[in-house]
């Protein structure tokens, strides 16, 4: 199944900005939702993103490159749109996580 990750400070909220959030949650899509797999430290990649290139995203994009999606509570342009030409899909959302997944689901975002 497809991963998911997402920016949050404590695994409950949706609440980082892509580019400073210290942790990835990782969460696998199941038949009947989605289940918590890992946290990813992003602390050593993140203090080298300090400008929008190609470099610096590519490091975040390694992080997470076995997800499909990226759940944040913002993101720059420059980076969604870097993202999403990698193939990921960019979410910004807010709330608690599994709020936003149920609402997900019911939207069928992934059909």
């Amino acid at each position: 199944m497809a991963k998911i990750a997402v920016a949050s400070t404590d695994g409950i909220y949706i609440d980082e900005h892509f580019g400073r959030a210290a942790f990835f949650w990782i969460y696998e899509r199941t038949e009947t939702g989605y289940e918590f797999v890992e946290a990813r430290d992003a602390v050593a990649v993140r203090q080298h993103v300090r400008e929008h290139n190609k470099s610096d995203f590519d490091r975040l994009i390694e992080l997470l490159s076995d997800c499909e999606a990226v759940f944040v509570n913002r993101i720059g342009q420059g980076a969604a749109d870097y993202l999403i030409k990698k193939g990921v899909r960019v979410f910004e959302a807010s709330g608690r996580i599994e709020l936003v997944f149920q609402q997900a689901l019911e939207c069928k975002i992934w059909d």
